[in-house]
This record gives structure tokens, sequence and C-alpha cells, in this order.
């Protein structure tokens, strides 16, 4: 393959594509897609590339969103990342599955997703191969240069939310590579949540959201590893970048890790509660069929997950980091407070927060603890002792 030629090829593509689409297409107001944070599955975090990755497990998993209360929860979307593809396109540049995989296709798994009542995800990468190593000159096709074709492959197949990624991208500018895929999905006239996997290598959440990039959401980092150390880093990088989210268009610090066995349950529940409250996508990432009912109960609470998806659609503020403790502050759509609590440290904390750090007026507030379940009455001030890597969450509201 003759790079040099190929990156001529694909940036002409890319300036066509720009220059072919519609005012309309690039005003286009993707918000109706996500006027709250996307919730879901994506099989990465459990299988990787690894066999077991394929249409029965995929069916198993909606299966079991069904069945474990997941999609009365809130989950909707089913999406499957790398490797599903074939690894070269057929004789017409069509992108097609692996047939030992996903033998009855992907339109196929599709349509039985949204049987389920739930809808369907797909990954490809802005680039010219996937992220999964190549092997002896093999690899599974990028979407460079093929924006519009593959588009409306995927919107023929049913599909509702693309996520794409950054890898292969041949030092090719990112805001022109995103772009033009979502000049592409628009074009098709299927509504296609669009999730822009750059790593935030480019700051995207400056630029990804807008028009012509046109995308819901935007990873704000590196991929998470089912570790505590990793989760920490990854919210400390996402958590000052509250001033970008808002409805149809949200900061990704990646997918969840729940339920992976990497993390202890507090941790877990850290987590959890740190990506709720800054209005991030709940993209569960571990194998639904085999769930321990721990890890289940802590993505099913409804409360934590009524703070992610609060309507309002604010990414919470860090208000405090000192010694260890965060304290993050959310307001919510009928005008209550959530707050987390968190202690990043090794050792137990105690600790107070006061309503004037909350950001209440003097006056009798409920406090309900988002985790315990149960509520008291007070100033909307809170002392709490907190075990190492544990957060405490809080709604609070005028009684």
């Amino acid at each position: 393959m003759n790079l040099p030629c190929r990156n001529f090829l694909a940036g002409a593509v890319l300036v066509s594509l720009l220059a072919a689409a519609s005012p309309a297409a690039r005003a286009a107001a993707p918000a109706q897609l996500a006027p709250t944070p996307q919730m879901g599955f994506n099989n990465w975090n459990s299988t990787h590339c690894r066999a077991e990755f394929d249409e029965a497990m995929i069916r198993g998993v909606a299966d079991k969103i069904v069945a474990l209360g997941l999609k009365d929860a809130g989950y909707r979307y089913v999406n499957i990342d790398d490797c599903w593809a074939y690894w070269q396109r057929d004789k017409d540049g069509r992108l097609r599955a692996n047939p030992e995989r996903f033998p009855s296709g992907i339109k196929a798994l599709a349509d039985y997703i949204h049987g389920k009542g739930l809808k369907f995800g797909l990954y490809t990468s802005a680039g010219s191969f996937t992220c999964e190593p190549k092997q002896v000159n093999r690899g599974f096709p990028g979407g460079l240069g093929h924006e519009r074709e593959d588009a409306a492959l995927f919107a023929s197949w049913g599909v509702d939310y693309l996520k794409y990624d950054n890898c292969n991208n041949e030092k090719l500018d990112a805001k022109q590579r995103y772009a033009a895929m979502g000049e592409a999905l628009r074009a098709t006239g299927r509504p296609i949540f669009y999730s822009v996997c750059e790593w935030g290598e480019n700051q995207p959440w400056l630029w990804a959201g807008e028009s012509p990039v046109g995308g819901n959401s935007w990873r704000t980092t590196g991929d998470i590893r089912d570790e505590y150390a990793s989760m920490l880093k990854i919210f400390k990088q996402n958590v000052v970048l509250d001033r970008y989210a808002k409805p149809g268009h949200w900061n990704d610090p990646d997918m969840l890790e729940v339920g992976n066995g990497g993390m202890t349950d507090v941790e877990y529940r850290s987590h959890f509660s740190l990506w709720s409250i800054m209005a991030a996508p709940l993209l569960i990432g571990t194998d639904l069929r085999s769930i321990k009912p721990e890890a289940l109960k802590i993505l099913t609470n409804q409360d934590v997950i009524a703070v992610d998806q609060d309507p309002l659609g604010v990414q919470g503020k860090r208000v405090r980091e000192r010694d260890g403790v965060h304290v993050i502050v959310k307001p919510l759509a009928n005008g209550d407070r959530a707050v987390a609590v968190f202690n990043e440290g090794d050792g137990e904390r105690v600790t107070s927060v006061s309503a004037a750090e909350i950001g209440l007026d003097a006056g009798k507030y409920v406090v309900r603890d988002l985790w315990q379940g149960s509520q008291a009455e007070g100033d909307g001030s809170l002392r709490l002792t907190l075990a190492p890597h544990a957060t405490a969450m809080f709604r609070i509201g005028a009684r």
C-alpha cells in the first residue's frame, strides 16, 4: 500500500465531503439524540477481541438487559466494538461482518436487538484500520476515505449508534476526519448517535459537538482499565471539563468497568457515582450473562442514575479538592442539588461540607443518601466518615 498516495486520496475525499454538504446538514442539531447521556452496553471491557465475542454473546446480553431490569433502568444501547468486521472489504468496497463471529450478519443482529425494544451500536475507526493490532499486513478496515459508503451501509443495517475511534489515522487532521463521518451520518437521514472516540488528543470538547462534526459525545481521555488508579486518573481529567457538557453533547471519560473484578465494590460504587455526577455516558462493560448481584445492584441504583439522567443536563462541578477529598455539586432540574464526596486516599477520612459550599441558602432541607436509601432533615450541611476510595452521594432539596 502506497501511504503517501492514500493520504492524498483520503484528504481529497474529506474535502469533497465537507464542500458537498448542505448548510442545513452542517447546521443540524443532534441534541434530540442525546438529551441526557447515553446508557447501554459495550462488550470491549469484558471481551476485547477474544473468541467469546460473537453474535450469540451479544444476543444473550440483549436478553439479559431486558430480563435483569436494566432496560427499565434506562439502559438502551447494545453496542459492539472492534473485531466484528472481516479483514477486507468486499469487491464493491463495502464492509462485511466476520462470518465466523457473526454468521447471520449485522442486520440480523440489529433486528434482534430492535425486537427487544433496544438500540444497536457499531464501531469503526477514523483511520485506514481499526485499533486492533494488524497481523501479517492484515487488520480490520477503518472508515477513512469511505465515510459515505460506510454511513449508508450502517443506516441500511439499522445502526443507531456509531463509536468512531482514532487509530491508524494517517496523521490527518482530526476535525476533518470526524467532520467527514458526521456529515455522512446525517446525509443518510437516519438518526445515528455519534460517539467521537478521539481520546482527548486534540481537545475535542472545543469542537466535536459543533458543526460540521456534530458529535453527541466525545472521549476526553485514553482508555480506562479495570484498576482503581486508572479510574482515578480519568476522573481527574474529566471532572474539570464541566462547562463543555450540555444536552446533546457530553464529555465521555470512557465506559464502565463495574463488575469486571479489578476493583472492590467500594471502588465500583465510587466509579458509578463519579460518572453519574459528571453526567457521563453509562455504558456497562461487563458480561451481563454472568454478572454478580453486587455489581447489578450498583448498576441499577435508580437514585444515582436519576442524577446522571437529570434533564437539566449539567455536569457536576468540583467545588473542593483538598487533602484527597473531592466535593462535586450538580444542580438538578427540580431545584435540588446532587452532591458527591469522594475520598481518593488510602486511609479513612472525616470531613464536613457546609450548605454554603453546596450552594444552598439558609433554610431547612431534606438530605437523601443515595447509596444507603435513608434521608434526614437539616440545614443541608454534611458531616461524613469516608472509607478509603469511597464516595458518599446525596440529593438535597427544600423541605
